[in-house]
C-alpha cells in the first residue's frame, strides 16, 4: 500500500468516526447520535439526513462513487450490494445524493441468502439497518456502512443481531449485580474481544495449480515432505521479506480502516502466520474480524500470494485456530475478571469468575457446537489445539485460591489464613498475558479468558454470542439470589463456595493433549463431542434453545434456522471435497501415473533388449499399477458414495462422516502412495515442499 500518511494520521483515516462526526455535525446531531449510541434512542429523520449527508460528503471528498450497506448473513462471510451516489436532475446531468431513509435502511434480495426455512424461497425482500455503534468506513469506492440484516417478517438473518441482542442482555443482568457490591456509577457492561487471526501464505502461481486449494481452501492430497515443522525454527522466527512487506502493507490497510492491528509472527507451521489487534467491544471486534479475513486476501493478490484461512490446509502440519480473547468491562473502566486489590473487588471478582465457570458447565455441549465445522474437525484434538472436550484452565495461583474455598482450608501465602470473600484481600495473583497452557480449550490469562477451540476461517459472532448469553443467564440467577438476600456477606460466600464445589470438574490445569485427560473427562461426567456431526444436535437442546429464546437472543425459530444451516454446510462442504477428489483422480493422478508406468514400462523393455538390469523399473511400475487399481477402486466407491446420500439433513450429515470421510481418507492414502513413487515431472500438480517453502 503506497501512502504518504504516517502513524498516528494514517489510523482510521478512511473511516466516518466519532472524531469527524463531531467535526461535521451540528452539536444537536452529534448529541442525537450520542444519544442513539449510550442510551438506544431512535434517531428522528432530520437527523439520519444530516448525518447521511456528512457521510456522503466525506466520502465523495475521498472518491467514494457508491455506498452499500455491509451486512453479515449466515453464511459466514460478508455481503455487499453498491448502489451509487448519481441521482439525475435532468437535462443529461446528474447530482451526488444520500439521503438519511437511505443510511437508515436497505432492502437487499435476500432470496439467495441461507434463512434455515425463517423465508419462503419466493419472498425474496430483506431488510438492512443501520448499526450506528459501528461506524461507516471507505472501501475500494464504496460507502460501507455497517448493518443488521432481517428478513421481512422480521427475523434475524445475519450475525450482527443476535450479538448486539446478546451484548446488551449481558450489560443489564451484569449491572444488578454489581448494584449489590455499591457500585451505583456503571451504565453499561461492555463484552471486551480481541481474536488472534491465523493463516497460510503460499505462492499464487502454486495455488492457481491445485485444483482442491481452489475449490476447497485445503489441500485433499499431498504426501509427507522430507521437512515439516520438526526443527522448530519458525515460530516466531524471522520474517522472510516477501511476507515482511505483506505484513506491513496488511497493517497499513488496516490501520487506514480502523482495525487495531497490533501484533505479527511467523507460527509453527511452514508458511503459516499470525495477526493479532488490541481488544476492542465484541461488536466492533466482530466487523473487524470480518473486514480483516477479506483484507488479508486482497493484499495477498497483491503481492502475488494467496492467503489461506481453511484450518487445516496441509495435512501434518499444524493447523489455524483464532483464539478468541474475551471480558467485561465497565464504562467506568473497571475489567471484572481482574482480580482486585480491595475486599469488595475480590469478591466480586470471584463472583463473575463463579459465573463464567458455572456457566462454561452448564453449556459446554453448545460452547463446543459453535466451532463445530467441517474444517475445524481436523484441528481440535489432534496435539496442535485443544480437545473437543470444553475444560477450564485456571493456573496454579488462582487454582490454589478456588481449592481453598471449596475446602474450605488454609490458603497458603504470607499470613497462611482463611480466605472470607469480601472480607479478605486476595493473595497477589500475577497478571500473566503469555500463553500458559496452549492445550486447553479456555484458559484464563490474568484479566481475560481464551477461548482457544475457534476455527480460524468462521466469524467470530457465534461463540461470542454463546458466552455473553451464557454469562447473563448465570449473572441472572446469581441476582436473583443475592437480591432476596438478608446477610449478603454470608450468602454472598455460601454461593460461591457452592457454585465451585458443584462445577469443580471443568477445572483442569494439566496437558489437554494427554490421552488420560479424555479419559478422566469421561469419568467427570464431561461431553467429548469429537466431530460437527456429534456436536450440532447439541445446537437444538431444549435447554440451549431455552437460554436463547429466555434471553430474547433468538427466537425458537432462528436457534432451529441456525441448526439447519450449520447442517446442510457441513454435508456441502464434504460432498463438494468428495467431487473434486474424484474430478483431481479421474482428471489428473489416473492419466500422470499411467503414463508415467507406461514409460518404465518402455523403459524397462528398452534394457531388456540389451540386457540390462531394470529392477526399477518393473518393481516401481509394478507397485504404480498395484496402487493405481486401488485408487480407481477408491474413486469408483466415492462416486458411489455421492449417489447415495440421504435426502434428509440430519440422515446426510450422518452419513457423510460415517461413510464419506473414511472413504476420501482411503482414496487419499493410495494417491499420496502414488506420489511418493512417481518422478517429478510427472506428478501433476505441485507438492507440499513446493507450496510450504516457496515464499
Amino acid at each position: 500500500m503506497s501512502t504518504t500518511l504516517k502513524l498516528p494520521e494514517l489510523f482510521g483515516s478512511k473511516v466516518f468516526n466519532e472524531e469527524t462526526m463531531k467535526d461535521r455535525l451540528s452539536p444537536a446531531s452529534y448529541g442525537a447520535w450520542k444519544k442513539c449510541v449510550t442510551e438506544g434512542t431512535p434517531l428522528d429523520i432530520s437527523t439520519a439526513n444530516e448525518i447521511a449527508e456528512a457521510m456522503k460528503q466525506w466520502a465523495v471528498e475521498r472518491g467514494a462513487t457508491h455506498f452499500t450497506h455491509w451486512f453479515q448473513p449466515m453464511t459466514g462471510v460478508t455481503a455487499e450490494k453498491h448502489d451509487g451516489f448519481i441521482s439525475p436532475t435532468g437535462g443529461g446531468r446528474i447530482m451526488m445524493e444520500f439521503s438519511g431513509k437511505e443510511l437508515v435502511r436497505g432492502e437487499p434480495d435476500a432470496s439467495s441468502f441461507p434463512s434455515g426455512g425463517l423465508r419462503a424461497t419466493f419472498e425474496a425482500r430483506g431488510y438492512t439497518a443501520w448499526d450506528p455503534t459501528s461506524f461507516a468506513f471507505l472501501k475500494e469506492g464504496s460507502l460501507c456502512i455497517p448493518t443488521i440484516f432481517c428478513s421481512y417478517s422480521g427475523h434475524a438473518l445475519d450475525k450482527k443481531t443476535p450479538l448486539l441482542r446478546s451484548m446488551e442482555e449481558v450489560s443489564r443482568q451484569a449491572i444488578r449485580i454489581l448494584r449489590l457490591f455499591g457500585d451505583t456509577e456503571t451504565r453499561r457492561v461492555t463484552a471486551q474481544v480481541g481474536p488472534e487471526q491465523e493463516y497460510f501464505l503460499i505462492d499464487k502461481e502454486l495455488y492457481n495449480r491445485r485444483k482442491d486449494l481452489r475449490m476447497t481452501g485445503r489441500t485433499l492430497f499431498g504426501a509427507k515432505p522430507p521437512r515439516g515443522q520438526e526443527l522448530e525454527d519458525h515460530y516466531y522466527g524471522a520474517i522472510k521479506p516477501r511476507v515482511a512487506a505483506y505484513m506491513k502493507d496488511l497493517d497499513e490497510t488496516l490501520w487506514a480502516l480502523g482495525v487495531l492491528s497490533k501484533t505479527k509472527h511467523n507460527e509453527v507451521a511452514p508458511s503459516q502466520h499470525e495477526m493479532a489487534p488490541i481488544y476492542t467491544d465484541a461488536n466492533t471486534a466482530c466487523d473487524h474480524n470480518q473486514l480483516a479475513m477479506e483484507v488479508m486476501k486482497k493484499v495477498a493478490d497483491r503481492h502475488g500470494l494467496v492467503c489461506l484461512l481453511h484450518e487445516k490446509p496441509f495435512a501434518g502440519v499444524n493447523g489455524s485456530g483464532k483464539h478468541d480473547n474475551w471480558s467485561l468491562s465497565t464504562d467506568t473502566g473497571r475489567n471484572l475478571f481482574k482480580p482486585g486489590s480491595t475486599p469488595s473487588q475480590n469478591a466480586r471478582f470471584l463472583l463473575f469468575l463463579a459465573a463464567f465457570i458455572k456457566g462454561v458447565d452448564d453449556y459446554q455441549d453448545f460452547l463446543r457446537t459453535t466451532v463445530a465445522t467441517a474444517g475445524n474437525d481436523h484441528r481440535l484434538g489432534a496435539q496442535e489445539a485443544p480437545p473437543a472436550v470444553l475444560s477450564i484452565f485456571l493456573g496454579d495461583e488462582l487454582n490454589a485460591v478456588v481449592d481453598s474455598i471449596i475446602k474450605g482450608t488454609q490458603h497458603t501465602d504470607a499470613a497462611k489464613r482463611m480466605l472470607e470473600i469480601g472480607v479478605d484481600v486476595l493473595p497477589a495473583i500475577r497478571q500473566d498475558n503469555t500463553d500458559r497452557n496452549r492445550t486447553s480449550p479456555m484458559a484464563f490469562t490474568g484479566n481475560k479468558f481464551e477461548f482457544r477451540m475457534l476455527g480460524s476461517s468462521q466469524s467470530i459472532s457465534g461463540p461470542n454470542i454463546a458466552l455473553n448469553t451464557i454469562m447473563a443467564e448465570e449473572l441472572k440467577q446469581f441476582a436473583d439470589e443475592l437480591e432476596r438476600s438478608g446477610d449478603f456477606q454470608g450468602d454472598l460466600q455460601k454461593l460461591i463456595r457452592r457454585v465451585f464445589t458443584e462445577h469443580q470438574r471443568i477445572i483442569f490445569n494439566g496437558n489437554g493433549y494427554d490421552g488420560n485427560w479424555i479419559a478422566e473427562a469421561e469419568r467427570r461426567g464431561l461431553s467429548n463431542l469429537k466431530s460437527t456431526a456429534d456436536a450440532l444436535p447439541a445446537y437444538v437442546d431444549e435447554k440451549n434453545i431455552e437460554l436463547f429464546v429466555k434471553h430474547g437472543i433468538y427466537t425458537e425459530e432462528e436457534v432451529r434456522a441456525r441448526y439447519e444451516i450449520h447442517v446442510e454446510n457441513y454435508t456441502t462442504v464434504l460432498s463438494i471435497e468428495a467431487n473434486t477428489m474424484i474430478d483431481m483422480i479421474r482428471h489428473e493422478i489416473l492419466p500422470a501415473v499411467s503414463g508415467y508406468a507406461a514409460q518404465l514400462c518402455e523403459r524397462a523393455a528398452g534394457k531388456q533388449g540389451v540386457g540390462a538390469s531394470c529392477r526399477y523399473e518393473i518393481g516401481t511400475a509394478q507397485k504404480l499399477s498395484a496402487l493405481t487399481d486401488t485408487l480407481m477402486d477408491g474413486c469408483i466407491k466415492l462416486e458411489a458414495d455421492i449417489t447415495a446420500v440421504p435426502s434428509g439433513p440430519e440422515e446426510a450429515m450422518r452419513y457423510c462422516h460415517d461413510v464419506l470421510i473414511p472413504d476420501m481418507a482411503a482414496a487419499r492414502d493410495a494417491a499420496d502412495r502414488l506420489e511418493m513413487l512417481t518422478s517429478a515431472e510427472a506428478w501433476p500438480f505441485p507438492v507440499y515442499s513446493e507450496l510450504l517453502f516457496s515464499v
